[in-house]
């Protein structure tokens, strides 16, 4: 049961990440979301387009610790870790 309630606070971690990314370029390109994307590969600039998806995380970790949900919050604090982690893997490479 533990389990199901971390994956399911895992899921809601990548599915906040990715309307956060996404949402920051809908906001703030005038490009479409696929040449955003390419244009941030080429410049450098994908690492930083993930980090900043990941403010959303922040809704989700301490939505889940108000409700008293706190193995979904650390399911969302893992994917934040692992965001992090691509993060950091992208920008030394």
């Amino acid at each position: 049961m533990i389990r199901k309630e971390i994956a399911i606070g895992f899921a809601v971690g990548i599915i906040a990440n990715v309307f956060g990314s996404l949402l920051y370029i809908l906001l703030f390109s005038d490009l479409g979301i696929t040449a955003t994307l390419e244009e941030a590969h080429k410049a450098g600039h994908f690492g930083s387009i993930l980090a900043l998806g990941a403010i959303l995380n922040l809704l989700a970790f301490f939505g889940f610790l108000k409700i008293k949900r706190d193995h979904r919050a650390k399911g969302v604090l893992m994917a934040t870790i692992c965001t992090a982690i691509i993060v950091l893997i992208y920008k030394i490479r």
